[in-house]
């Protein structure tokens, strides 16, 4: 099990966070369809929020794990990661608020859209702040 996720951390990260990436994308769209059904489309930025909420923890653990590859700094990561998802959420939120005032009507739509944006910034912060390696 060891070689096979040592073979695993010498594939390249971007590889890695395309794989792992749409994974917790799937999950967290899931989150939000979940929520977006139980509670309303006309609110769906509670929904957003809730999917941020409740992905992150799953998130952290796959990013640090099986992207990152990283060991140690538990407390500091998350930290870190619970900065990075401040940030990705604010993005998010704000893409698929412009999404369904000028290009959809359809939150669900507007949503996995918005999702696959965000992932680009999510993966630079992640990468170069949250699972920096030291120099």
């Amino acid at each position: 099990m060891k070689n096979l996720f040592s073979l695993w951390c010498k594939i390249d990260d971007k590889i890695r966070f395309l794989i792992i990436g749409a994974l917790n994308a799937a999950i967290s769209y899931v989150i939000f369809a979940a929520a977006l059904f139980l509670i309303g489309e006309a609110y769906y930025q509670v929904c957003v929020a809730l999917q941020w909420g409740i992905s992150s923890i799953f998130s952290y653990l796959n990013q640090k794990f099986f992207v990152f590859c990283t060991k140690g700094n538990y407390v500091k990561e998350y930290l870190k990661c619970c900065t990075t998802w401040l940030v990705s959420y604010l993005v998010n939120a704000v893409i698929l608020e412009l999404l369904m005032k000028f290009v959809f009507k359809n939150a669900y739509v507007a949503q996995f859209i918005s999702i696959f944006l965000v992932s680009v910034i999510t993966y630079v912060l992640f990468k170069y702040f949250a699972f920096k390696k030291p120099s």
